[in-house]
C-alpha cells in the first residue's frame, strides 16, 4: 500500500506543475522571448534523452522476462510508434484554435496583443484540452512509479518541466479573459489534477492485468508521447519565438542534466 501513495504523490506532483506555469502568469510580467524558448528547449532536451536513454531500454528489460529476445525489439519499437500514432491523432481531433499544445504569437503574452482571438474566446476550452491530455499521462506516470521508483525522479522531472510550459498556454488566455492572474493559475493547477485522477482509475480498471509485456509497452509508448511532443510541439515553439540557438543550447543542457540525474539514481 505505501507503493501506492508514493505512486499516487509522484502522480500529483507531475500534474502540479502545471500550475506552476499559472503561477509565472499570476506574479508579474510574462516572460520574455528567450525565457520561453530555454524553458521549452530545456523540456524537449529532457524528455528526448530520457526516452531515448532509460525508457526504450527499461521497455526492452521489462519485456523480455516474458517475451522470446529476439522478438523484444518488435514489442518496443511497436509500443514507441504506437505511442506516436495515439498522440498525433489526439492532436489532429483537437480543433487548433484550443489546442493547449499550439503557440502563443511572439510578444503577445500578458497584454492581449498577438494572442489568437480564438484562445480569448475558448480560455476554458484550452485547460479542458489539457486535461485531456494530462488523463492517460498521469496513469503512465502512477504506473511507473508503482512498477520501478527508481524511475520515478526522472519521470517527474521531464512530466513537470514539459507540464510547466502547458500551465503557461493555460493561463495566459484565461487572465486575458477575465482579468484576473489568480483565476488563471487557478484553473491551469486544476488543469495539471487530471493526472492524479487519470493514475487512481487507471490503476483501478487497468492495474489488475498488468504484466511485464504491457508495461513495457506502457514505457515504450510513453517514449514515443515524449518524443513527438519534444520535435512537433515543444521545439517548433521555441523557434517560433525566435530563439534558435537559445532553444538548442537549452535542449542540450537538458540532455545533460538528465544524464547526470540517471547517473546518480542509478
Amino acid at each position: 500500500m505505501q507503493g501506492v501513495w508514493f505512486a499516487l504523490g509522484v502522480a500529483l506532483l507531475a500534474g502540479l506543475a502545471t500550475g506552476i506555469g499559472g503561477v509565472i502568469i499570476a506574479v508579474g510580467k510574462q516572460p520574455g522571448p528567450k525565457l520561453l524558448a530555454g524553458g521549452l528547449g530545456f523540456s524537449a532536451g529532457v524528455m528526448i534523452f530520457l526516452s531515448f536513454a532509460e525508457m526504450m531500454p527499461a521497455a526492452a528489460e521489462y519485456i523480455g522476462r516474458e517475451q522470446p529476445e529476439d522478438a523484444v525489439p518488435w514489442w518496443v519499437f511497436t509500443g514507441f510508434f504506437a505511442g506516436v500514432a495515439l498522440i498525433a491523432i489526439i492532436d489532429r481531433l483537437v480543433p487548433m484554435s484550443i489546442n493547449p499544445h499550439e503557440p502563443l504569437e511572439p510578444g503577445g503574452m500578458g497584454n492581449g496583443a498577438g494572442i489568437d482571438p480564438a484562445l480569448l474566446r475558448t480560455g476554458v476550452m484550452v485547460g479542458l484540452a489539457l486535461a485531456l491530455h494530462n488523463f492517460p499521462e498521469g496513469f503512465a506516470t502512477f504506473v511507473t512509479a508503482l512498477e520501478d521508483p527508481r524511475l520515478a525522479l526522472p519521470i517527474v522531472i521531464a512530466i513537470a518541466l514539459h507540464n510547466i510550459p502547458e500551465g503557461v498556454a493555460v493561463a495566459v488566455p484565461i487572465r486575458v479573459a477575465t482579468g484576473s492572474r489568480w483565476k488563471a493559475a487557478g484553473f491551469a493547477t486544476l488543469t495539471g489534477l487530471s493526472e492524479p485522477v487519470g493514475a487512481v482509475l487507471g490503476y483501478l480498471l487497468i492495474q489488475p492485468f498488468m504484466t511485464d509485456t504491457i508495461f513495457g509497452l506502457t514505457l515504450a509508448t510513453v517514449a514515443g508521447v515524449m518524443v513527438f511532443v519534444s520535435l512537433d510541439k515543444l521545439l517548433p515553439t521555441a523557434e517560433k519565438y525566435g530563439e534558435h540557438h537559445v532553444a538548442i543550447y537549452a535542449l542540450i543542457g537538458g540532455m545533460a542534466l538528465m544524464a547526470l540525474t540517471l547517473a546518480v539514481v542509478q
